[in-house]
């Protein structure tokens, strides 16, 4: 099958036949429709985290049809089938697995990594337990955005406080600022401000639910008390670059909650004295559960939510490459899809 294969820091990603996938018990191989780009596959083919990885198929925001099953499937799963899945293959057995929630499994693999390929290809190996039916009523395109909004709602189900009648401040308009904005906005936030460096990501984020916009290059508390008449009693952090919690936790008036939802890779600090004298509560989150995924795709269903406008650009293997790089630098790009089947 042809993948987009990783090879190198400073080299575009390479398009290479590569081995067909084969499903273990319990698995399916799905040909890939859509495979958007996300902020860790960019950290990934970078030079400091690159030891490891070469010859990997990365990609984990895909979804597919089934085209083949492994031994002991699910009852119900055949060929044909339409589906989004988590991105991990998980032991099936332990309570985590048992409870949708693979990631903390112990014995998971992720796909995408050095551990199972992924999406940047053709076909796909899945397993059916952490799997999600996609309906005909959420496009192909749509389907690829379940992961992505899969993360923000997992995020903003974790506030202390809830979401409702809340200030939220949300820090950065990249696709997971723009998927908590519309997370925050769906569940009743009083006023979702949105602090972004990029004139055309910000504006992006009025499309998606936010109340007003903030140039983060400025003073972003003054800016946030002009627009609201009021301080962030929610700050997320979608960023993942070091000096953003500190940022936030400096932000944040006495009481406050700090969602630490941006991944990032390189050492940071903070004064953990301000924010005690604040008394503020901070959470860091990652991933989903299965049932975050059924959610975004029964509110796609149901036409209760719409972020297709995330979606900047889909291309084809031949321009991949090209379009992957794009990302590393500021621009209009937002979420791109690889579309394999061309």
């Amino acid at each position: 099958m042809k993948a987009a294969v990783f090879r190198e820091p400073g080299q575009p990603l390479a398009i290479e036949t590569v081995d067909d996938p084969t499903p273990a018990a319990g698995e399916a191989i799905i040909r890939v429709h859509h495979c958007g780009v996300c902020g860790t596959d960019l950290h990934t083919t970078e030079s400091h985290n690159a030891p490891g990885v070469d010859g990997v198929v990365l990609g984990h925001e895909f979804v597919g049809e089934i085209v083949a099953l492994g031994a002991d499937a699910p009852a119900g799963w055949q060929a044909g089938d339409r589906l989004a899945s988590l991105p991990f293959i998980g032991c099936g057995r332990c309570l985590a697995c048992l409870k949708g929630m693979p990631w903390q499994c112990a014995g998971r693999q992720i796909i995408g990594s050095a551990e199972v390929p992924g999406g940047f290809a053709e076909y796909a190996r899945v397993h059916l337990n952490e799997a999600v039916r996609l309906p005909d009523a959420v496009s192909w395109e749509r389907g690829a955005l379940v992961e992505p909004l899969a993360v923000a709602l997992h995020a903003v189900r974790q506030v202390g406080r809830g979401i409702a009648g809340r200030d939220v401040l949300v820090m950065g308009a990249g696709p997971i600022g723009l998927a908590s904005v519309l997370w925050c906005s769906f569940f009743g936030a009083r006023q979702v401000i949105v602090s972004e460096i990029d004139a055309g990501r910000a504006n992006m984020a009025l499309q998606f639910g936010a109340t007003g916009l903030i140039d983060a290059k400025g003073d972003v508390a003054e800016q946030f008390r002009a627009l609201t008449d009021s301080v962030p009693d929610l700050i997320i952090e979608c960023v993942g670059v070091p000096g953003m919690i500190a940022q936030a936790i400096e932000l944040a008036p006495f009481g406050g909650e700090i969602l630490v939802v941006g991944f990032c890779m390189k050492p940071d600090s903070f004064m953990p004295a301000l924010a005690m004298v604040k008394e503020l509560g901070m959470k860091f989150v990652i991933a989903y559960d299965k049932s975050d995924f059924q959610f975004v795709v029964d509110m796609m269903a149901a036409g209760r939510i719409d972020a297709d406008r995330m979606i900047t650009d889909i291309v084809t293997f031949e321009a991949f490459p090209t379009a992957f790089e794009s990302l590393r630098r500021p621009g209009n790009q937002c979420k791109i899809l690889l579309s394999p089947l061309g």
